[in-house]
């Protein structure tokens, strides 16, 4: 006979109750989330395991880190669990009349386990895991990056407002330059030479001499005209040298994640497919797998959209008729890397073949006529279903198959 043992998770504990198939209710407790917890929990799926002859299942909400723990011992034991999403969790134990305590919840999602019928958690290769946690460490420090520029515009602003018009690019010499010369005075306070040997030291690029003496003549004719709102000795000044330094680190630790990501998947075949594709590079195909994950779990690429949060959504009542959208309730981090993905496609026209820039451009002209955003996420829908195939079916992405099947 079945058995389910629920738990509702919080951040040091979980509540568990445990049902039979009948309905009955055979335990209920608390999980402390340590050795000693979970030492404890053994013994108890010991004994409803062997006294009384149970098939146990375990079914928990997802509550990301908090559930990590939980998870972990339930993997490791090579039990059957369910890891719910969260919504789908409180859709299913909803009621008119409803108390809300931790032990009520972990009741509700062990009475509601056996009229519904999940999809057992599917476990992952660790590879996925770390892949993944990499590419959401890549995402902090891009968003700690920009707020850092942003930061930096507006202190250098105060010392040294038209240092930009210098450079068209903000690369590691701009990053490198203002650390040295945050401050219009200090480039006035040293020779054409002695700028020219700084600008040399600051980047890796083998500059020609005219074209060091040019960007020196430029930087003393901007200093000479600059009008900061604060002197050398400020404080302003310090911080610009801050903000410049840690973009330069972050950048560093971004690189670093990303050669670490592809040493990883350079053996592995969903890389090597995923850079068959024009316009996917060693960055781009890495952060595309620590999203979609073990593509194994999808039964059909119709899965996969959903998963990334671009099926369509269709609301009709009556006479009112909404025109389709797309869910949203997937990974929106994987839906923003794809849209990058197809918008870089699309600006590298004319430097590669490719049948999703195509398929764009079809999608623009009569008699569909789509708006951009519309056009976009109908290629990233083709993209998904033809990777879907490839990697399936462990085959090299094809222009001309790809675009005779349009």
């Amino acid at each position: 006979m079945r058995c389910v043992i629920a738990f509702d998770v919080s951040r040091k504990s979980s509540t568990m109750a445990a049902y039979n198939e009948q309905g009955n209710c055979e335990f209920e407790g608390r999980l402390i989330h340590s050795k000693t917890g979970f030492s404890n929990l053994s013994k108890i799926i010991k004994d409803l395991s062997e006294k009384n002859n149970y098939t146990l299942e375990f079914v928990f909400e997802a509550t990301g880190v908090y559930s990590a723990a939980l998870e972990r011992f339930l993997r490791e034991n090579n039990l059957v669990y369910y890891s719910l999403n969260p919504l789908l969790a409180h859709l299913n134990t909803q009621s008119l009349r409803r108390n809300k305590t931790d032990i009520s919840d972990a009741h509700q999602l062990a009475k509601n386990h056996f009229k519904n019928d999940y999809f057992q958690t599917y476990r992952e290769d660790s590879y996925y895991e770390q892949m993944r946690t990499m590419s959401r460490r890549y995402d902090e420090i891009m968003k700690e990056r920009i707020q850092y520029k942003n930061r930096l515009h507006a202190s250098l602003q105060l010392s040294f407002p038209d240092f930009d018009t210098a450079f068209i690019n903000k690369s590691k010499l701009y990053y490198n330059l203002v650390q040295v010369f945050p401050h219009p005075n200090l480039i006035l306070k040293r020779s054409k030479t002695v700028i020219k040997n700084r600008i040399k030291k600051c980047t890796k690029k083998n500059y020609s001499l005219k074209k060091l003496e040019e960007r020196a003549i430029l930087l003393i004719e901007i200093a000479k005209d600059s009008f900061p709102a604060v002197d050398e000795t400020d404080y302003s000044c310090e911080l610009v040298r801050d903000y410049a330094k840690k973009i330069l680190e972050m950048e560093e630790e971004q690189d670093e994640i990303i050669q670490r990501m592809t040493e990883m998947s350079k053996d592995r075949k969903e890389y090597r497919i995923l850079r068959s594709f024009p316009g996917i590079k060693d960055k781009l195909a890495c952060r595309i797998i620590a999203e979609l994950g073990d593509l194994t779990r999808f039964k059909n690429n119709k899965q996969l959209n959903a998963y990334a949060g671009i099926d369509i959504v269709r609301y009709q009542s009556g006479n009112m008729e909404y025109k389709d959208r797309i869910n949203k309730r997937g990974n929106s981090r994987l839906r923003g890397i794809l849209y990058f993905m197809i918008v870089s496609m699309l600006s590298a026209k004319g430097k590669q073949i490719n049948h999703l820039v195509d398929y764009y451009y079809k999608l623009k002209k009569q008699p569909y006529n789509k708006h951009h955003k519309v056009a976009v996420v109908a290629c990233m829908n083709k993209f998904l279903k033809v990777a879907f195939h490839l990697i399936q079916n462990d085959l090299l992405y094809d222009y001309e198959k790809a675009s005779s099947q349009q």
